[in-house]
């Protein structure tokens, strides 16, 4: 089965995901800097989640690029983590919303949690369909990055509890370990 459809759908989904989470942003009542302040936490888990949605878009790109056709289980696969993602505008909103407070912090981590679960079931399903010496087995390996990043997100969800700052610190952290596309496929490739 071709690659391209699903990349399209998929490219399409998260771009409607921005969408919606540029719409939630408000615009304040007034023209003073200081009319800004009460938008902080609201723009704040804004520019984090596009950050995300940014990093799972390049980094599916990536993973694509890799693999030459996709199967029927890639398909599910592939709702099953745009599903995840989908849920990021409602997380978002409701974390800015309500200034970082514990539930909707935690929330926020296990869609970052199960997206990062989504994603790993992702690339298994492209390897299992694309065989073990395909270029994407090759560049994951044991994908060291992206197991840390999952425990990381569920430590954050524990702590969010207690201590929802430090939870969304370790939610940057994890975004900034992240940022740039992931290397091992480019070098693969090349």
């Amino acid at each position: 089965m071709n690659k391209n459809r699903l990349e399209a759908f998929s490219d399409g989904v998260l771009a409607i995901v921005l969408t919606i989470m540029v719409l939630e942003l408000k615009v304040p009542h007034g023209t003073q800097w200081s009319d800004l302040v009460p938008l902080g936490p609201i723009i704040l888990s804004y520019i984090l989640s596009f950050i995300y949605i940014a990093i799972y878009w390049n980094n599916h790109h990536h993973m694509l690029h890799a693999v030459k056709s996709v199967s029927g289980p890639v398909l599910w696969a592939n709702m099953h983590l745009l599903f995840w993602l989908s849920l990021t505008p409602f997380t978002t909103a409701w974390v800015g919303e309500n200034g970082f407070s514990p539930l909707p912090v935690a929330a926020y981590g296990v869609v970052l949690f199960l997206a990062a679960i989504a994603y790993f079931i992702l690339a298994r399903t492209l390897i299992a369909s694309n065989g073990d010496d395909s270029a994407l087995a090759r560049a994951l390996g044991s994908d060291f990055k992206g197991k840390v990043s999952t425990a990381l997100y569920a430590v954050a969800v524990a702590l969010s509890w207690w201590l929802p700052h430090l939870a969304v610190a370790i939610y940057v952290a994890v975004a900034v370990m992240w940022v740039i596309p992931d290397k091992r496929i480019e070098k693969v490739l090349k």
